[in-house]
């Protein structure tokens, strides 16, 4: 009796298995690029690009507000966490990573660290990651941000962690409300190409924020604009 052959589809199937095995293993996913201690405050695109980000949350009833106006509008942004504010609220930070928002290490407590020690500076810093690996275990978290912009030693211990640093080229200084039409006309004039954008979503009233988002974001889609993330370089 003659040998039987393999149908010609099978043959296709198997020649497809072993180049796409051959090429997964000839061309592995490309790691981030590492980081620096020099801030980052621009977005990786050019052009009408902008950056929001969203310090020292989450709050339990702003957060989620905010999260539902990124959402309704598909903007992406990046959550600066506090360590003890993702224990207290886990729900939270697990919906700001599945709905595809980048988190950053904003630190456990808050603290003013301008003056702290390298190790001391570590040990908080990997204590946070710890707190929002809890939540959400494996969640990238690309950046570190220092509570009031006292960076003193953190850069370098931040970029040795794997950390970007992330500064901001606008400040709306919403962390004394100063009404919603404000923040509103701060956010119009002050937003340039490439701006990364200083908001609060945590630690206070943050309902004039969520507003002047709210009603800024659709009139820059309107005009041509985009929301991205930083850079992960300076």
């Amino acid at each position: 009796m003659p040998q039987r052959t393999r149908p010609p589809r099978s043959r296709w199937l198997t020649a497809v298995l072993f180049v796409g095995l051959a090429l997964s293993t000839a061309a592995p996913v490309q790691a981030r690029p590492a980081v620096t201690p020099e801030l980052v405050d621009s977005t990786r695109a050019q052009g009408r690009a902008v950056a929001l980000t969203f310090d020292d949350g989450p709050h339990p009833v702003h957060t989620p507000r905010l999260l539902d106006v990124l959402r309704e509008h598909r903007v992406e942004a990046v959550f600066c966490l506090v360590g003890e504010q993702v224990r207290r609220h886990p729900d939270i930070v697990r919906r700001i990573v599945v709905e595809g928002h980048t988190l950053c290490n904003h630190t456990m407590d808050h603290d003013d660290m301008g003056d702290w020690g390298t190790e001391e500076i570590r040990q908080d810093l990997a204590a946070t990651n710890d707190a929002i690996h809890a939540v959400v275990p494996g969640a990238d978290i690309p950046y570190f941000r220092a509570p009031y912009g006292s960076w003193g030693a953190t850069p370098k211990v931040a970029a040795d962690m794997g950390l970007q640093p992330l500064g901001w080229s606008l400040d709306v200084v919403d962390w004394d409300p100063p009404g919603t039409d404000v923040l509103v006309e701060r956010l119009r004039t002050g937003i340039t190409p490439g701006a990364v954008v200083l908001m609060h979503d945590g630690m206070g009233d943050r309902s004039q924020t969520v507003d002047a988002v709210d009603r800024v974001v659709p009139e820059f889609q309107a005009d041509g604009w985009h929301f991205t993330r930083p850079a992960m370089r300076a």
